[in-house]
């Protein structure tokens, strides 16, 4: 996982409210085995009509929004089933953050430990970034140590983030990254306690 630092992107308006999992990855694109792949089908019934031709009128499909790494959403982002292949396919599609006046909890704790920093501002604030990004011109740049978002326009947004998880993404590090910095203590361990297995002849 890389380390998130600071970012800066275009940011993508997506001017919904309530969006669960199943409309960011649906289900039916679920049978991959690995993490990567994903971001072909992101928001795919939004992205494509039923003879699999993209949308146009969809967002993301705008020129204007090539490239943007940055997503801004309405509230309650990632509701829905607990599916980590949501913030697969995000990521996987090129977005680093999201912004949003708030998140389903296992979706909020599934970003961190896939490398994506989801940013909580108040719908007021979130409002602001919609009338910004209307143009398609809008860039933010993210400073996780700061715990700040400005905007290409100069203005600046504080957000809050648990202290446990920024150090997390500042370090790149998710679960399995964090345990194995200790493999030699725990081999060490693993050498010296004893065994409670029984073999049964």
């Amino acid at each position: 996982m890389e380390p998130l630092v600071t970012h800066t992107g275009k940011v993508i308006p997506l001017d919904k409210a309530n969006v669960d999992t199943d409309q960011i990855i649906p289900k039916q694109f679920l049978k991959r085995i690995e993490r990567t792949g994903f971001g072909q089908f992101l928001f795919y019934d939004w992205r494509f009509d039923d003879q699999g031709k993209p949308n146009e009128k969809f967002v993301m499909n705008q020129a204007v929004y090539d490239g943007a790494s940055i997503l801004l959403a309405r509230s309650n982002f990632g509701c829905g089933s607990s599916r980590e292949h949501a913030p697969w396919a995000l990521l996987d599609y090129g977005i680093k953050v999201v912004i949003s006046s708030s998140f389903a909890d296992i979706f909020y704790n599934n970003c961190f430990k896939n490398g994506i920093l989801p940013i909580r501002l108040t719908e007021e604030e979130v409002e602001e970034l919609f009338i910004k990004a209307e143009s398609g011109k809008l860039k933010v740049t993210v400073n996780l140590e700061l715990q700040e978002l400005s905007t290409s326009e100069g203005d600046t947004y504080s957000f809050e983030t648990d202290p446990y998880r920024k150090k997390m993404l500042l370090k790149g590090l998710d679960d399995i990254g964090l345990t194995e910095m200790y493999t030699e203590r725990i081999a060490e361990y693993e050498k010296t306690r004893k065994s409670y297995k029984t073999i049964v002849s």
